[in-house]
Parts: structure tokens; sequence; C-alpha cells
């Protein structure tokens, strides 16, 4: 049994996400994608044709009716895109550079529907490439496998959420975890009941903050192609910072 709502432990990586560097560069030296390209990845092309296909299946976030807005959601709808694509191409380098095997490349009509829980947690760029991409999947799992969460920082999670953890007759009885007379022992499930729940979901947000800081640093050798810049790089007049 679980005491663990996991929109609280993926807010950790929630929050982590907002903290991190911003994925779009200063302005410096550089060399244009070529016709056809909507961005360089670490100096290799990659073809407008894969964000078109993406684009093509992926319904619209904005419901804008007048057609300036129209407009301006479908430039930025294409940015956001490409972010999604690049990370989808990112991850199966990095699968090979492991020597991982890299899944076979998905088919824009096999995305996975994005939960709204997922896009609040994680942001609809990196939700996104999670439903899109099986290699970022494959690479995700793999941080997650190499975390390695110590057992007082699970026994503090537990000491500090005790809350969180309140018996079936507890909840029946309505009890008040922040009242004047606190919990009752017999009010708060074992240690030993919740322990390994506790430490699956704190490994799991870990792997999450460790997904998002390698993206960050993929994403730094990425050059965009005019109109597939990141959503909320200030060089282009749509900007918004909305992940």
């Amino acid at each position: 049994m679980s005491g663990l709502p996991s929109a609280h432990l993926r807010s950790h990586a929630h929050a982590h996400s907002h903290s991190h560097p911003h994925p779009y560069p200063h302005p410096h030296p550089r060399t244009d994608p070529p016709e056809g390209a909507a961005a360089l990845v670490h100096g290799e092309a990659l073809a407008r044709a894969r964000v078109d296909a993406f684009l093509e299946v992926v319904p619209p976030r904005d419901r804008e009716t007048r057609p300036e807005a129209l407009a301006r959601a479908e430039r930025q709808r294409r940015r956001w895109a490409t972010q999604v694509v690049v990370a989808d191409e990112l991850a199966r380098r990095a699968c090979r550079g492991r020597g991982l095997r890299v899944p076979e490349e998905v088919a824009p009509s096999q995305v996975l529907a994005v939960a709204e829980a997922d896009v609040a947690d994680l942001g609809s760029i990196v939700a996104a490439v999670l439903s899109h991409s099986p290699a970022a999947r494959v690479l995700l799992d793999v941080f997650e496998g190499e975390q390695e969460i110590p057992e007082g920082a699970v026994r503090d999670y537990y000491d500090r959420n005790r809350d969180r953890f309140l018996t079936p007759e507890a909840l029946r009885r309505g009890v008040d975890p922040f009242g004047p007379d606190g919990l009752a022992p017999a009010d708060v499930l074992p240690y030993e009941d919740v322990r390994e729940d506790i430490e699956r979901d704190l490994r799991r947000a870990a792997g999450h903050r460790t997904f998002f800081a390698w993206l960050d640093r993929a994403r730094a050798g990425v050059v965009y192609a005019t109109g597939h810049e990141h959503p909320g790089d200030p060089s282009h007049p749509d900007h918004e910072h909305r992940h």
C-alpha cells in the first residue's frame, strides 16, 4: 500500500525543471542549418520532415480563433514540436553511446497520449518526449536504475510526512494530522509497510532530475533553423516561457 500521492513526489522533479538553465543559448556565431533542416544536432542536420510528421498527429494545444492569434499559436506549436523531435534524436544517440539497444524509431501515429498530470509535473515538452520517444523512456529507466537512495533519506521522508501515511482506520475517523494533539502511533502505517514505496518514488524523482540535467547538456549543442527555436527563446517575437 502506498501512502504517497505521486504528484507530491514528482513535484521534486517539476521544481527542478524550472530551476535548471534554459535550453536556448545566448546569441553567438553559428552555422545555420541547411535548407530542409529544422536543426543541426551536434553538426548533423535534423530533417524538417520529422517535425512535420509529428505535427500531423499532435492536436493543437490552443484553441485560438482570431487569425493573428492562430498564426502565432501554430508557429509556437512548430517550435514546441521541434524540441520534442530533437530530444528524441538526442536520446537515440545517448542510447547508442551507452551501448543500449536503440528502439525502433516511433511512427508519429503511435504517439501516446500525454497525461495532464505528467504535463503539470514534467512540463509539456518533456512529457511529450517521454510519450513520443522510446529511446527517451529507455534512457530515463537507466537513469532511475542508477540512483542510490540512502536509507536515511527514505526514513527522513517518512518522519517528515507522517500525514501521508495514515491508516485506513485513521482516515475513516477523520483524524486531523495537524491538530493540536498530533498523530498517535497507531494512526500511522508502520515504516516497514511503506518503505519500498517511498524508496521507489524517491528514485523515480531523482531519475527525472538526472534526465532533465542530461537533456539540458545535450541540447546545448543544437542550432535551430529560423521558425524552429525554443518557444521561450527571447530572440523571436512569439517567445513565451511555458513548459
